[in-house]
Formats: C-alpha cells, structure tokens, sequence
C-alpha cells in the first residue's frame, strides 16, 4: 500500500495483535475500517472515541485520497479543542493518521493505555508528549 502523503510504500507493524500501515517517510499511520476501536481496550472507550469524530467542511489542509479505494478522504475533527484533524475515507476503508495523531486521539479516552505504551516502544524518541500531553 502507499501512502497517501508521500506516496512512498508503508510497511506493516502489529500493534496489540492489529496490523498497522506505517510509513517510514512521514510516519504516518493507516488504520483499516474497526482497527481503531480493537486499539482500545475499553468498550465505553470505543464508544465515546467514535462519537467525537466531527467532519469539517471548512480546512487548509490539502485533501488526501484514500490509500484503498482512492477516493478523496474527508477531514474529521477528533474532540473540541481541534488540534487533531485525520483523514477518513468516505466509504469507511479507514483512517489517515499523520505523525503522532494516534497517539493524542488514543490518549484523549485515556491517558494510561498499552497502545501508547507501544507506541512509544515502537517509535521510540519519534513520539514524545511534553508536559502538556502534547506530542513534540
């Protein structure tokens, strides 16, 4: 698969027994339709990370096509404050996450989760948060 930024191809990473689509250029991360609710361990947690997904009609960010059907993505807001703007495809084939974005959106539902935990063990130094919960 290729990524929908760089166009470069992504390698596969399992992520607690989910297969991701990493892209070693950009550091970019696809998730497949479902990848990110098996991410989060807690049903209510599942629940409340979907429903703070809020698409946006108005953004400077150039629109990027989805890696599977090559469709023009939709930009969502992940929550209010609007820091987290991801890609998703307008048939639901998945999500476009840039560098670190899966971190804050996991990290929005919960702070101390293993996926972040793995994040960070994957990733190393490449994701980082600062006092602030923010991602450098």
């Amino acid at each position: 698969m290729k990524c929908p930024v760089c166009k470069e191809p992504m390698i596969i990473l399992e992520l607690k027994e989910v297969e991701i689509d990493y892209c070693p250029s950009c550091e970019g991360i696809w998730l497949d339709a479902g990848e990110l609710e098996l991410l989060i361990e807690d049903e209510a947690d599942r629940r409340k990370i979907l429903s703070i997904f809020h698409k946006v009609s108005e953004y400077s960010e150039k629109k990027r096509k989805c890696p599977i059907c090559n469709k023009k993505m939709d930009k969502v807001f992940v929550g209010d404050n609007k820091d987290i703007l991801l890609d998703r495809c307008p048939d639901n084939d998945g999500l476009w996450f840039d560098h670190g974005e899966l971190k804050k959106v996991i990290q929005l539902v919960s702070e101390e989760n293993d996926v972040v935990k793995l994040l960070n063990d994957i990733f190393g130094k490449k994701i980082t948060s600062n006092k602030n919960g923010e991602n450098k």
